[in-house]
């Protein structure tokens, strides 16, 4: 009989940044509402420390913000594995090289798990010491929901 794989996500960003903070709050969200082989894990996202995580994961789930251009609140979901392209930081990531290098890095080491997806949430606010905004904090919660109905 095989294991069963290892499931994690990742919530990525910094609270104390606004809107960056989503990802971490996604993880928080998601704490008692998942299966308990599912492991949760908040981070700051730098890309060695997420390399590392993706190295221990069958299925992984990252959760950050992004600044793509789209209206603030939107959810992205980015199938890794198939290819499609994370958004990179664009000069806003808090995290120095992020996710989309994480994930780059990964792939070109071979430790990409085989299920890799990221949902990105566009923010708006990055400002140090600001709130989350309203929308960003909605998009939050429908975020849990759709990685919650994925999971389950």
């Amino acid at each position: 009989m095989s294991d069963p794989p290892r499931r994690l996500i990742v919530g990525i960003g910094n609270p104390d940044r606004g809107d960056d903070g989503v990802g971490r709050l996604v993880a928080r969200l998601l704490r008692g509402r998942l299966p308990a082989d599912v492991r949760i894990e908040e981070r700051l996202g730098g890309a060695a420390e997420l390399v590392e995580l993706l190295g221990e994961a069958d299925v992984a789930v990252l959760v950050d913000a992004m600044m793509s251009g789209t209206a603030p609140g939107t959810i992205q979901r980015f199938d890794c594995v198939a290819g499609e392209v994370v958004p990179g930081a664009a000069g806003a990531s808090s995290h120095g090289l992020g996710v989309a290098e994480a994930v780059g890095l990964a792939r070109a080491l071979g430790c990409l798990p085989p299920v890799c997806v990221v949902y990105a949430v566009e923010a708006a606010d990055f400002a140090p010491g600001a709130e989350m905004t309203t929308v960003v904090a909605a998009a939050a919660q429908e975020t849990a929901g759709r990685i919650a109905a994925e999971l389950a």
